[in-house]
């Protein structure tokens, strides 16, 4: 019998657990290929072909992401172009005791003239020796988050080995009051436990839903460590969309471990537009080279800057 999960919204609000910069307050109602990691630095990014009226949200499973990884500036660099595609990131395994990777981060992405910013969760996991971080990257140019709406779910019952992490988001782009404001939820359930932590996913997602912000924009991503079928039979919630079906997320290409998800209901400012990044035929990378960076691809989903969606614009999927 499935055991009951009681999940309780808290404002994660230690000091010096995250870094900040500027805070804000929603109102409330082609890359070029390189051959090598191990070869010249990369070319600045190009300029975003998205255009105007739409983002791109994403997730990556940065698989250890470390001291060991940040202390390699070519790996860095290879890092930071890849989300440079994007206009925010949910980034899950971020591991270090030491709060300076997603600074380092920042500092490759930012190198060109870009204005990415960052927020982080706490440290989490059931032992010590293993613990990660949810975070999230983005444009600041293009998105605004506002600070004092982040927080951790709280699982009194420990179901899950790491809790999501829920930031609340606003476009730029548009007037305020037109702009697309959007819940994202981060979430990497234990490859072990994937069958059972996955079944809680649909309490998450309500729990977010229903958190006195009056947000039905919800958007959940990250690694599922399932596939979509499964989660579809586990999730008693009918009306939420995957943005991948088939396409496998893993660098060996054998499996589907990642996705995104909303409520059809609600979130309709989705264009139709999502994928998977395989960076090692992007970049020419061998597979032990690709593995470096991580054993996951990224996956992202495209949606209108505008509350509503952009008037006129069939759906479509790439």
């Amino acid at each position: 019998m499935q055991r009951p999960i009681v999940y309780l919204l808290m404002l994660v609000a230690a000091a010096g657990s995250w870094l900040f910069f500027d805070d804000f307050k929603l109102p409330l109602p082609s890359q070029s290929p390189s051959p090598s990691i191990a070869g010249p630095s990369l070319p600045a990014p190009p300029a975003s072909p998205r255009g105007e009226g739409v983002i791109r949200i994403a997730s990556f499973n940065i698989q250890a992401f470390g001291q060991s990884k940040t202390s390699q500036p070519e790996l860095m660099e290879l890092i930071a172009d890849i989300i440079s595609r994007f206009d925010i990131v949910a980034i899950q395994e971020t591991r270090s005791k030491q709060q300076n990777v997603l600074p380092r981060l920042i500092d490759y992405l930012n190198r060109h003239g870009r204005q990415y910013d960052f927020v982080i969760g706490p440290r989490l996991g059931r032992s010590e020796n293993y613990k990660e971080q949810f975070a999230y990257v983005f444009d600041q140019s293009r998105i605004e988050v506002d600070r004092n709406q982040l927080y951790t779910i709280e699982d009194p019952r420990d179901d899950l080995h790491r809790e999501p992490l829920v930031a609340w988001f606003r476009t730029r782009l548009p007037d305020p009051q037109k702009a697309f404001t959007f819940s994202l939820v981060n979430v990497h359930n234990d490859p072990d436990e994937q069958q059972y932590e996955n079944t809680l996913m649909d309490e998450v997602f309500r729990a977010v839903r229903n958190d006195g912000r009056g947000e039905d924009d919800v958007i959940m991503l990250g690694d599922f460590n399932a596939s979509v079928d499964p989660m579809q039979r586990m999730m008693q919630m009918p009306e939420l969309t995957w943005v991948l079906i088939d396409e496998k997320t893993n660098v060996k290409n054998t499996a589907q471990y990642d996705n995104v998800c909303f409520s059809s209901m609600y979130t309709d400012e989705f264009t139709g537009r999502r994928g998977v990044i395989d960076f090692m035929r992007d970049y020419n990378l061998s597979l032990k080279d690709a593995l470096r960076v991580s054993d996951h691809f990224p996956v992202w989903a495209e949606f209108s800057v505008y509350e509503g969606g952009a008037h006129g614009r069939p759906a479509r999927r790439d």
